[in-house]
């Protein structure tokens, strides 16, 4: 209540009464609390609307700065700087998340606050609980009191703050992500007082950082710019200065091109014949399976009448000559697998000398030149017997009135300027035995043609035109390189180049005396799976003959029926190209998941794939290649059996 009233006195001065009015004033206080109370929230909300303000006009200008700014150093700087004085925080970094060999690396690549000599101790931070999500783009990571996190001070070799290092209670972290998703590194603040940074602040340093990411990719996209004008007007300098012999710059590249593009044309070339032999070679050993297994019966079978062996040895003479034929194709066209070994290629010239003796007869003196401390190679020793023989043979051919054949070996570096102008020749360490002839050479213009298939200078029915091509598809399978030097009238030489072999050559051993034809053992029977009914046929025949069980199907869902069905079943002889969507490798795999301890021999006409990687048989397997004679295809099934 209130009152208001005038007291009425006497004449010495006493008040003798008083007269007035009493108010209730209750609503007046209440509403006198409600305008102080409106008072108070309005400078509450003109301070708020003050800070408001100051973030707008910091964020203004970092925005009008990374619009304007191309440096990348000094954009960061100002995004650091706008960002502690909008958190209040006591420092701020930019750490820039640069991959390096071990895989990430951060930086400290900005600091506003303190100088940077305050993080002297702390140069990178560690992939940890408290860093790790802002380098991996996963959000903020705010905490009040970093020194009452959870996930805080759980890593050696400090379980904290090194030593040395500003005192840090409040923590934010914002990572700055491109538009293309990549994480291009973390702003970072610090407090030393708890509870300074709010969800506020957070979100107003995650709009900055959203801002900083546009900048770094705008700027970003202005230095790979810039250096490209740079390295343009280096190029155009460099262009400029070399003008003076460009013509013959150029006629070096384009001579240079076009022995590079004709190696290429040759090797597509080689490849096209070799894919074409390949498939007539592989048809080509059905049949000749089916004829040499045949004649090899009838000379068995036969009476020892001497005209009708006479016959029949010449008929298989014949048909092994085209054998020969066919092996020589698939060496060529790259489809028989080598069996390489580590190969002194001087003790093999030795080897080789009685023999090139006998090839080449009288009139024709050898030589052989070997180097001392000669290297080793990984080679088919097979193969490379037969590739000198053959280069012996064509020397001998080309030398029609004597004269003298040199073999000789040496260490060699191929550089990178020679391989150059071969796309399939590394640069390094080789092996090189060089086959030299007094004979009457050869003009450009056969040398170019002197390794495709059935080319030949010789008269009709003197050769094949085969033996250049194989040693070049042996050379290829090989890793290795072949090259040809000749002139009319000078002689040839042939220069053969294989991989060093960084081993020993092993110990030589000797050839095993053969043996008398091996049988088969009770209880051995054989599976053959074989698609060819003819060579299927055949083959039932001689097994059977050998004294082995035999059972045979066309296919391999009829190879696993009668495995489920006869146990007694010890060896599977399977064709590795079968119709029905199952080869022979596939059918091995099958039945021997079935049968771990099955034995398993592959036949071919030529090695595929599903055996052959890289030119070498896969390992563990067993393979006789087609034509096989009677004598071969004993001793495998042997050998196969008792391995």
């Amino acid at each position: 209540m209130a009152g208001k009233g005038e007291s009425t006195k006497d004449d010495s001065g006493r008040p003798r009464w008083i007269s007035g009015v009493y108010y209730e004033i209750t609503e007046r206080k209440r509403l006198e609390a409600r305008l102080l109370a409106l008072n108070e929230s309005l400078e509450a909300r003109v301070g708020e609307l003050r800070e408001e303000a100051r973030t707008l006009e910091i964020l203004n200008r970092t925005g009008t700065a990374l619009a304007a700014e191309l440096s990348l150093e000094r954009l960061v700087q100002t995004v650091t700087d706008a960002a502690v004085e909008v958190t209040g925080a006591q420092f701020g970094a930019f750490f820039h998340n640069v991959l390096n060999e071990q895989g990430e690396a951060y930086t400290l690549y900005t600091l506003s606050g303190v100088p940077r000599e305050a993080f002297a101790e702390f140069a990178m931070p560690r992939n940890t609980a408290v860093f790790g999500p802002t380098f991996r783009g996963e959000g903020p990571v705010r905490s009040d009191d970093i020194l009452a996190d959870p996930r805080y001070g759980r890593s050696a070799p400090f379980h904290g703050m090194p030593p040395g290092h500003l005192p840090v209670r409040s923590y934010l972290a914002i990572p700055v992500v491109s538009r293309s998703g990549e994480v291009i590194g973390g702003l970072f603040f610090g407090h030393s007082d708890v509870g300074i940074f709010t969800e506020r602040v957070e979100r107003i340093v995650s709009g900055i950082a959203a801002q900083a990411a546009i900048g770094i990719d705008n700027a970003r996209l202005f230095e790979a710019g810039r250096l490209e004008v740079a390295a343009r007007r280096i190029a155009e300098q460099e262009l400029q200065r070399i003008n003076e012999t460009l013509e013959e710059r150029v006629m070096q590249e384009v001579e240079r091109r076009q022995q590079v593009e004709e190696a290429l044309r040759q090797a597509q070339k080689m490849e096209a014949i070799g894919q074409l032999t390949g498939g007539v070679a592989h048809d080509f050993n059905n049949l000749l399976t089916v004829i040499m297994g045949n004649i090899e019966t009838l000379q068995r079978r036969l009476p020892a009448d001497p005209g009708l062996q006479r016959m029949i040895a010449a008929a298989l003479a014949g048909a092994s000559r085209a054998a020969q034929l066919t092996q020589r194709l698939l060496v060529f066209a790259r489809r028989q697998p080598l069996a390489p070994e580590v190969v002194s290629p001087n003790r093999l010239v030795s080897g080789m000398s009685d023999l090139l003796r006998r090839t080449l007869g009288e009139a024709v003196a050898i030589e052989t030149v070997l180097a001392g401390g000669l290297w080793t190679t990984f080679v088919d020793s097979n193969q490379l017997e037969n590739a000198l023989i053959n280069l012996a043979v064509n020397a001998r051919d080309a030398m029609p009135n004597g004269g003298k054949l040199t073999v000789e070996t040496a260490n060699c570096h191929l550089d990178e300027a020679y391989c150059a102008v071969y796309p399939d020749l590394r640069p390094g360490q080789y092996v090189g035995i060089f086959v030299t002839d007094t004979g009457i050479g050869m003009p450009p213009e056969i040398i170019e043609k002197a390794f495709e298939p059935f080319f030949t200078t010789k008269g009709t029915g003197q050769g094949t035109g085969l033996g250049l091509s194989q040693v070049y598809g042996f050379l290829k399978e090989s890793g290795g390189h072949v090259k040809v030097y000749s002139e009319p009238g000078q002689g040839t030489s042939v220069k053969l180049y294989f991989p060093r072999h960084w081993g020993a050559v092993a110990a030589a051993e000797a050839r095993p005396e053969p043996n008398p034809l091996p049988q088969g053992r009770e209880g051995e029977t054989v599976l053959i799976v074989e698609d060819d009914p003819d060579v299927r046929s055949y083959t039932v025949e001689i097994v059977t003959d050998l004294g082995y069980g035999v059972f045979s199907a066309a296919n391999g869902a009829m190879a696993l029926e009668l495995l489920e069905a006869h146990p007694e079943l010890k060896l599977l002889f399977t064709d590795v190209g079968l119709p029905g969507g199952m080869n022979g490798r596939q059918l091995a795999d099958a039945a021997l998941r079935r049968r771990p301890r099955l034995k398993v021999l592959f036949t071919t006409g030529y090695a595929r794939n599903a055996i052959v990687h890289h030119g070498r048989l896969d390992p563990g397997v067993e393979v006789i290649f087609k034509p096989f004679t009677y004598s071969d295809l004993a001793a495998k099934l042997r050998r196969v059996f008792d391995s």
